[in-house]
């Protein structure tokens, strides 16, 4: 079964973190005037409450703003629960 909504996610026990990734750029000439570590786990039912159980897990990263330097460079990290990783 292919999980492909927050509803999905949510009803199997998923997990959503977001981390910001802003002045993460790579190689010899990327230079940031600051980096931005802000890392959170959301709360997946209020994604649910506020996003809907139908809304595609693949647009989450684009909805969303790191809330200490308002950039929009974030990346999701999905985490299903253990236990469905040992069946």
């Amino acid at each position: 079964m292919a999980v492909e909504t927050i509803g999905d996610a949510f009803s199997l026990g998923w997990r959503v973190t977001v981390r910001c990734s802003y002045g993460r750029a790579e190689g010899p000439r990327s230079q940031s005037s600051r980096e931005c570590n802000y890392r959170k786990e959301l709360d997946m039912e209020t994604l649910v409450w506020t996003r809907g159980r139908a809304f595609p897990l693949s647009r989450l990263e684009s909805r969303l703003r790191c809330p200490r330097c308002g950039s929009r460079l974030v990346v999701v990290l999905y985490q299903p629960p253990r236990h469905a990783a040992a069946r």
